[in-house]
């Protein structure tokens, strides 16, 4: 069952009675079934898609729409949209934007997050120093908005972990892995997703470091709560399944 709006209108459309028509809602997901080619003499380009709408009692759907409205909803408005875009991959329009919402901020808060994404942005086009200075920008201005154990905090702290993860300089990178992950289990449920991230990325620095019996641990730890957090089809539980098997190899 689904309370998503749909109508049969075979009997209203152009073709009345020839084919079966059914309109659905802009917003309307569905779950891919089967996919099978059509035989046809004249092409090979004709397949048929069979799809079940996501209605509100799938655990799996309720899972991943919970997940992505936490992840684009820190910001809001313009702010979210530069999300998207640093997601999708456009850095240079999300750092054009970026900035201009940092010349139009008001409050500390925007000033905060905007100086984050633009952190972002400059990590994924690996300018790292630039990176740095916009993250360490963003954390100066919560630690003095903030409480101590705030999760924007962590979030701060793991993305210069990243910073000096993709530097190559572990020590660093696990030391601010390792205070976001303090925060974290202060902050946050003890099967919270944002826990397996962490977990996850101290696991990558251990292995990195050589140290593969610790990647190991924390890779399990990290794979124990997303598999309760998440779908399975989730591609953090596959990146998470192919560390492990990575890890392992090495041992």
């Amino acid at each position: 069952k689904s309370s998503t709006p749909f109508a049969e209108v075979s009997k209203v459309g152009f073709f009345k009675g020839q084919e079966e028509e059914i309109l659905f809602s802009t917003h309307t997901i569905f779950r891919i079934n089967r996919i099978e080619q059509i035989p046809d003499e004249h092409t090979d380009r004709l397949w048929q898609v069979n799809l079940t709408i996501a209605g509100d009692q799938d655990d799996d759907f309720s899972k991943l729409t919970a997940h992505l409205r936490e992840e684009f909803t820190w910001v809001t408005g313009w702010g979210r949209f530069a999300d998207i875009l640093i997601s999708l991959g456009e850095s240079q329009k999300a750092e054009h934007l970026c900035k201009i919402l940092l010349g139009k901020a008001t409050s500390d808060k925007q000033r905060s997050d905007y100086n984050h994404q633009i952190g972002k942005v400059y990590d994924n086009m690996g300018e790292y120093s630039k990176a740095l200075s916009s993250y360490e920008r963003s954390l100066e201005i919560k630690k003095i908005a903030l409480p101590p154990n705030h999760p924007d905090l962590a979030a701060s702290y793991n993305n210069i972990g990243n910073v000096y993860y993709n530097m190559g300089e572990y020590s660093k990178a696990l030391s601010s892995y390792e205070r976001s992950l303090e925060i974290k289990k202060i902050a946050l449920p003890p099967n919270h997703p944002g826990l397996a991230a962490s977990y996850n990325n101290i696991g990558s620095v251990y292995y990195n470091m050589g140290e593969y019996s610790k990647a190991l641990t924390y890779y399990e730890k990290a794979q124990e709560i997303w598999k309760k957090s998440l779908p399975p089809t989730h591609p953090h539980i596959a990146l998470v399944k192919r560390n492990i098997e990575d890890v392992k190899k090495k041992m």
